[in-house]
C-alpha cells in the first residue's frame, strides 16, 4: 500500500460533496485523467448518498470513508452502521429502490458499477453495509 486515509463523518447530505472532494484531493498525486477523476467522484457520491438516504433514512449515523492507493489502483470503502440491505442482488438491479416515496431513480449501484473497475457490496440486516469500490487507473 502506498497511502491510506480514514474519515468518519455524519450521515448528512452536505458530507456527500465533502467526501467527493476529499477523495479527489487524496488521489490527485496519481494524476488521474479528468474522466477517471469524474468517475471516482460520481461513484463516491452515489455510495455516500446511499448511506445517507437508505441506511439511516431520517436519522443521523456514522459513515466511514476509507481510501487506499496501491500503485495505479484506488480502493474506496464506504461503510455505514444503518439498516443494512436484506437482498443485495435485488438492491443492485437497475431501477430498484427501497425508497420510492422519495422518487429515487434506483441507479446508484448501476452507476458505481459502470464507473469503477470493481464494486463489492457486503451487508447485514440491521448491522450496516460496506461498499468496496476499486478503480484501476490508466
Amino acid at each position: 500500500m502506498k497511502n491510506k486515509i480514514n474519515i468518519v463523518m455524519q450521515s448528512k447530505s452536505e458530507n456527500e460533496s465533502f467526501a467527493r472532494i476529499v477523495v479527489a484531493a487524496f488521489i490527485a498525486p496519481l494524476n488521474p485523467t479528468v474522466e477517471e477523476l469524474n468517475d471516482i467522484k460520481t461513484a463516491v457520491s452515489e455510495a455516500v448518498t446511499n448511506s445517507i438516504i437508505h441506511a439511516y433514512q431520517e436519522k443521523t449515523g456514522k459513515i466511514i470513508l476509507t481510501c487506499e492507493i496501491f500503485e495505479r489502483r484506488v480502493k474506496i470503502i464506504i461503510k455505514d452502521y444503518g439498516l443494512g440491505i436484506e437482498n443485495i442482488k435485488k438492491a443492485m438491479e437497475p431501477l430498484y429502490t427501497s425508497r420510492p416515496d422519495m422518487e429515487r431513480s434506483g441507479l446508484g449501484f448501476t452507476v458505481m458499477q459502470s464507473f469503477m473497475s470493481k464494486v463489492i457490496v457486503k451487508s447485514k440486516k440491521n448491522f450496516g453495509t460496506k461498499v468496496i469500490m476499486i478503480k484501476n487507473l490508466a
